[in-house]
């Protein structure tokens, strides 16, 4: 089995030093090529008062300025883009990228997000029907014909055309460990991912999304298992609880390279073969040494 990696991004520049955020990428991803194969960012408006970039423009202007990297969100929040416009939009960057989009949504969960900015934020329940709508109304446009109608309990279009279709069309990844939610994995995704979950929490997860691709007739091993969080990383193991702070070992990866191996490891065997950590202080050579020379070697080892 093939391990691969993606990077995730930070979510946006340090306070007051709006021009790092590139400087950083821009010395951090040559080092990681031919180690990482993709970049990631994640879709919120905002942390508190935290610079926070809009994961869409980020995620395009990564796919120009890095052109030797597939590229994603982790995950998209469905509620945040009209769905046909969504699959417009994909449909699009997959064009202008040459194919390196990884299409990845969910339900959203960030409930002040969703007031601050003035969307509706019903009940799980609904947000759940309102992501299956989405995958329908994407994965048609990108793959029928023509016009395209669908009407759905939330969502709808009316011969609507995608033109021109998306080709390869990208993988979808659909991120969320709800019953519901996994068996939309099961029935629509190529790929499907969990966040900022340990062992147990990812391996109990991991059975239910499988059983429901049981369920369907779909083989499980066709639905690739993925994982995304953050990884710290330190000299000592103390080092790294303080590098993780409150990202400790219940929600990532947090050690000495050797340990980070060691929780990594029961993932890797249950068959997760592609990791999208944020690694914590990248920016710092050591950390970015350890990465590259102690922790990938050694999990592609196993």
């Amino acid at each position: 089995m093939t391990v691969d990696f993606g990077l995730s991004v930070p979510a946006g520049p340090p306070r007051g030093q709006i021009a790092r955020w590139l400087s950083d990428l821009d010395t951090i991803v040559p080092r990681i090529e031919g180690h990482f194969r993709s970049l990631w960012m994640t879709d919120h408006f905002f942390w508190e008062d935290a610079p926070t970039y809009e994961a869409w423009t980020a995620i395009t202007y990564l796919a120009a300025r890095f052109p030797r990297f597939e590229i994603g969100p982790i995950v998209l929040g469905q509620g945040y883009r009209n769905p046909a416009l969504l699959a417009k939009m994909g449909a699009t960057l997959q064009a202008l990228s040459g194919g390196r989009l990884i299409m990845a949504i969910g339900a959203g969960w960030k409930e002040d997000e969703f007031h601050a900015y003035g969307y509706p934020y019903p009940r799980p329940g609904v947000r759940v029907e309102q992501l299956e709508d989405t995958l329908e109304i994407v994965t048609r446009l990108w793959k029928e014909p023509g016009k395209v109608s669908y009407q759905g309990r939330h969502y709808h279009i009316t011969d609507a055309y995608c033109e021109p279709k998306p080709d390869p069309m990208p993988p979808l990844l659909v991120g969320g460990g709800g019953d519901r939610t996994t068996l939309l994995a099961a029935r629509f995704a190529d790929m499907w991912n969990i966040p900022d979950a340990n062992w147990a929490k990812y391996s109990d997860r991991l059975q239910v999304v499988r059983a429901h691709c049981e369920s369907i007739g779909r083989d499980p091993a066709s639905l690739r298992c993925t994982w995304f969080g953050r990884m710290a990383i330190g000299a000592t193991e103390a080092e790294a609880r303080t590098r993780g702070g409150r990202w400790t070992p219940e929600k990532a990866f947090v050690g000495t390279p050797a340990q980070i191996v060691d929780q990594m490891a029961p993932f890797i065997a249950a068959g997760v073969d592609y990791f999208m950590p944020e690694v914590l202080d990248i920016d710092r050579p050591e950390v970015l040494g350890m990465l590259l020379e102690e922790v990938l070697p050694a999990v592609r080892a196993l």
